[in-house]
C-alpha cells in the first residue's frame, strides 16, 4: 500500500493522469446488463446511425465507471470519498485530473476536505466527461512530520 498523503501535503492544482482504457461492445453490453439500461443508443447500431452522433454512445454510468476505476489505481490510505458533484457528459474515454480546491471540513476536525476536478479524455484529447470528486483526508497526526 503507498504512504499516507495528509491533508497538509495536498498541492492546489496539481495535475495527475491516469493511463487510459479502451471501451469495448463488451464493456455496452455487461454495463447494460448490470443496469437494465438497453436504451438503443447504446445497444441497437442501427437505431444509433439515425441519431446526431451515427453510431452507439457508452452510457455515461458506464464512462464514469471506469474513470473511477481509472482514478482508483492511486490509493491514499488516508482518504476516502466523500462524494461526487457537477457530474456532465460533454461528449463520450482516456482520463486527467488536478486538485482544485481544498477547505477545512468543519464536522470532522481530523479531517480536511478537497475537492478534484476530474476530466476524462477521449484519445483525440477531447473532453468526454468531466466531475468534481469530493474526498476527505486525514490531517498529519501529532508527530508526523513530513
Amino acid at each position: 500500500m503507498s504512504q499516507p498523503v495528509y491533508f497538509e501535503d495536498l498541492e492546489l492544482n496539481a495535475p495527475r493522469l491516469s493511463l487510459g482504457r479502451t471501451i469495448t461492445e463488451a464493456d455496452f453490453v455487461i454495463h447494460a446488463g448490470h443496469t437494465g439500461d438497453f436504451f438503443p443508443h447504446h445497444l441497437d447500431a442501427e437505431f444509433a446511425r439515425t441519431t446526431p452522433f451515427g453510431q452507439r454512445i457508452a452510457h455515461g454510468t458506464l464512462t464514469f465507471a471506469v474513470a473511477v476505476g481509472l482514478k482508483a489505481a492511486t490509493v491514499n490510505p488516508a482518504a476516502f470519498t466523500y462524494g461526487f458533484d457537477r457530474l456532465r457528459f460533454p461528449k463520450p474515454v482516456f482520463i486527467g485530473d488536478t486538485i482544485t480546491s481544498k477547505e477545512a471540513d468543519p464536522k470532522r476536525p481530523a479531517y480536511g476536505r478537497y475537492v478534484e476536478r476530474v476530466e476524462v479524455l477521449n484519445q483525440r484529447d477531447e473532453v468526454v466527461l468531466v466531475f468534481d470528486h469530493i474526498g476527505l483526508v486525514q490531517r498529519r497526526p501529532p508527530g508526523h512530520d513530513a
